[in-house]
């Protein structure tokens, strides 16, 4: 990999760390567990690893934007996560933060 491959896979590592929270905010309207919610971002184009995702799960949850409660399903516990009324809330105000960030984005890039 040359140095060019190194810095641009770094920066689209960054980029995607800094949309995640997001992503999954778009993505938790019915409840989800982890995997399904890996498989519904992998569909969409957004890998995630498990060990970077169930962490990020439970300091939304801390945070109050996720709840959570346990479902048995094939004789195995899974604890399934959903959007609370504050996490619908933020993501709102994210909404509106990523559009006027994306009109930004198309006017510098329209001056290259």
């Amino acid at each position: 990999m040359t140095e060019t491959e190194s810095v641009v896979q770094n920066i689209q590592q960054e980029m995607r760390r800094g949309i995640l929270v997001f992503a999954v905010l778009t993505q938790l309207d019915e409840p989800q567990y982890g995997y399904s919610l890996i498989e519904i971002l992998s569909t969409q184009g957004l890998q995630v690893e498990q060990n970077t995702l169930y962490p990020l799960l439970r300091r939304l949850e801390k945070q109050g934007l996720l709840e959570s409660l346990w479902q048995i399903e094939e004789n195995r516990p899974r604890r399934y996560y959903k959007i609370s009324a504050a996490g619908l809330t933020v993501r709102a105000l994210l909404i509106n933060d990523w559009l006027t960030l994306v009109e930004t984005m198309k006017t510098l890039i329209g001056e290259i």
